[in-house]
Protein backbone atom coordinates (compact mmCIF):
# COMPACT_ATOMS: atom_id res chain seq x y z
CA UNK A 1 0.00 0.00 0.00
CA UNK A 2 1.21 3.49 -0.88
CA UNK A 3 0.16 6.52 1.15
CA UNK A 4 0.19 9.82 -0.70
CA UNK A 5 0.18 12.75 1.72
CA UNK A 6 -1.32 15.59 -0.25
CA UNK A 7 -0.25 18.19 2.29
CA UNK A 8 3.12 17.76 0.58
CA UNK A 9 1.63 18.53 -2.86
CA UNK A 10 1.33 22.21 -3.74
CA UNK A 11 2.12 22.15 -7.46
CA UNK A 12 3.17 19.74 -10.20
CA UNK A 13 6.81 19.58 -9.09
CA UNK A 14 5.86 18.68 -5.52
CA UNK A 15 3.38 16.06 -6.83
CA UNK A 16 6.31 14.26 -8.46
CA UNK A 17 8.47 14.75 -5.37
CA UNK A 18 5.79 12.95 -3.32
CA UNK A 19 5.34 10.20 -5.94
CA UNK A 20 9.10 9.67 -6.10
CA UNK A 21 9.41 9.60 -2.30
CA UNK A 22 6.66 7.00 -2.02
CA UNK A 23 7.37 4.83 -5.08
CA UNK A 24 10.89 5.42 -6.31
CA UNK A 25 13.15 5.55 -3.24
CA UNK A 26 14.89 2.32 -4.31
CA UNK A 27 15.48 3.48 -7.88
CA UNK A 28 18.42 5.53 -9.19
CA UNK A 29 16.14 7.67 -11.37
CA UNK A 30 12.95 9.65 -10.82
CA UNK A 31 9.57 10.14 -12.46
CA UNK A 32 8.67 13.61 -13.70
CA UNK A 33 5.86 13.27 -16.24
CA UNK A 34 2.33 11.99 -16.66
CA UNK A 35 3.60 9.25 -18.98
CA UNK A 36 6.14 8.19 -16.36
CA UNK A 37 3.44 8.12 -13.67
CA UNK A 38 1.25 5.98 -15.92
CA UNK A 39 4.16 3.60 -16.59
CA UNK A 40 4.86 3.36 -12.86
CA UNK A 41 1.33 2.09 -12.20
CA UNK A 42 1.79 -0.68 -14.78
CA UNK A 43 4.59 -2.03 -12.59
CA UNK A 44 8.04 -3.27 -13.46
CA UNK A 45 9.92 -0.73 -11.36
CA UNK A 46 9.58 1.20 -8.13
CA UNK A 47 8.01 0.03 -4.89
CA UNK A 48 5.39 -2.16 -6.54
CA UNK A 49 7.46 -3.57 -9.38
CA UNK A 50 6.53 -7.18 -8.61
CA UNK A 51 3.04 -6.61 -7.20
CA UNK A 52 0.01 -8.19 -8.88
CA UNK A 53 -2.07 -5.35 -7.44
CA UNK A 54 -1.67 -2.47 -5.05
CA UNK A 55 -3.54 0.21 -3.19
CA UNK A 56 -3.02 3.96 -3.17
CA UNK A 57 -4.32 5.78 -0.11
CA UNK A 58 -4.66 9.46 -1.01
CA UNK A 59 -4.88 11.73 2.02
CA UNK A 60 -6.57 15.14 1.75
CA UNK A 61 -8.00 14.85 -1.75
CA UNK A 62 -9.50 18.36 -1.56
CA UNK A 63 -6.03 19.86 -1.19
CA UNK A 64 -4.87 17.93 -4.29
CA UNK A 65 -7.83 19.10 -6.35
CA UNK A 66 -6.92 22.69 -5.50
CA UNK A 67 -3.14 22.46 -5.79
CA UNK A 68 -3.34 20.59 -9.12
CA UNK A 69 -6.38 22.58 -10.24
CA UNK A 70 -7.14 25.18 -12.87
CA UNK A 71 -4.41 27.71 -12.05
CA UNK A 72 -1.69 25.06 -11.96
CA UNK A 73 -2.96 23.48 -15.16
CA UNK A 74 -3.13 26.83 -16.98
CA UNK A 75 0.53 27.43 -16.12
CA UNK A 76 1.41 23.88 -17.22
CA UNK A 77 -0.23 24.33 -20.64
CA UNK A 78 1.24 27.81 -21.09
CA UNK A 79 4.67 26.32 -20.40
CA UNK A 80 4.11 23.81 -23.19
CA UNK A 81 3.35 26.68 -25.59
CA UNK A 82 6.63 28.58 -25.25
CA UNK A 83 8.37 29.81 -28.41
CA UNK A 84 11.13 27.19 -28.14
CA UNK A 85 8.82 24.39 -26.98
CA UNK A 86 9.24 21.01 -28.68
CA UNK A 87 5.67 20.03 -27.76
CA UNK A 88 2.65 19.81 -30.06
CA UNK A 89 1.50 23.43 -30.04
CA UNK A 90 -1.91 22.71 -31.56
CA UNK A 91 -2.69 20.03 -28.97
CA UNK A 92 -1.70 22.16 -25.98
CA UNK A 93 -3.43 25.27 -27.33
CA UNK A 94 -6.64 23.25 -27.63
CA UNK A 95 -6.23 21.96 -24.06
CA UNK A 96 -5.59 25.50 -22.82
CA UNK A 97 -8.64 26.86 -24.65
CA UNK A 98 -10.85 24.06 -23.24
CA UNK A 99 -9.66 24.76 -19.72
CA UNK A 100 -10.25 28.50 -20.07
CA UNK A 101 -13.77 27.74 -21.36
CA UNK A 102 -14.48 25.59 -18.29
CA UNK A 103 -14.58 22.32 -20.24
CA UNK A 104 -11.02 21.08 -19.84
CA UNK A 105 -9.40 18.67 -17.44
CA UNK A 106 -7.18 19.90 -14.66
CA UNK A 107 -3.86 18.25 -13.90
CA UNK A 108 -5.61 16.56 -10.97
CA UNK A 109 -8.29 15.19 -13.31
CA UNK A 110 -5.61 13.77 -15.60
CA UNK A 111 -3.80 12.11 -12.67
CA UNK A 112 -7.13 10.68 -11.43
CA UNK A 113 -7.92 9.30 -14.90
CA UNK A 114 -4.50 7.64 -15.02
CA UNK A 115 -5.00 5.99 -11.63
CA UNK A 116 -8.49 4.82 -12.52
CA UNK A 117 -7.31 3.35 -15.82
CA UNK A 118 -5.26 0.72 -13.97
CA UNK A 119 -7.34 -2.29 -12.99
CA UNK A 120 -4.72 -3.56 -10.58
CA UNK A 121 -4.75 -0.31 -8.57
CA UNK A 122 -7.27 0.38 -5.83
CA UNK A 123 -7.49 4.07 -5.06
CA UNK A 124 -8.74 5.02 -1.60
CA UNK A 125 -9.61 8.57 -0.67
CA UNK A 126 -12.08 10.03 1.79
CA UNK A 127 -11.86 6.64 3.50
CA UNK A 128 -13.50 4.66 0.68
CA UNK A 129 -12.23 2.72 -2.33
CA UNK A 130 -12.92 4.57 -5.56
CA UNK A 131 -13.97 2.84 -8.75
CA UNK A 132 -14.02 3.89 -12.38
CA UNK A 133 -17.69 4.77 -12.14
CA UNK A 134 -17.02 7.44 -9.51
CA UNK A 135 -17.23 10.96 -10.91
CA UNK A 136 -14.40 13.12 -9.70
Amino acid sequence: MAVIDCCNINDIASFYEEINAVYMSSESWKIGSLDGFDDLLYGGFGTFKDAASHCIVWKDIAHSRTSLGVETTLAYYQGKLGAESPFNQTHFQKKLDELKAGRGETYFDIVADIIQSHRKVTWIYNGYPQHKSVYL
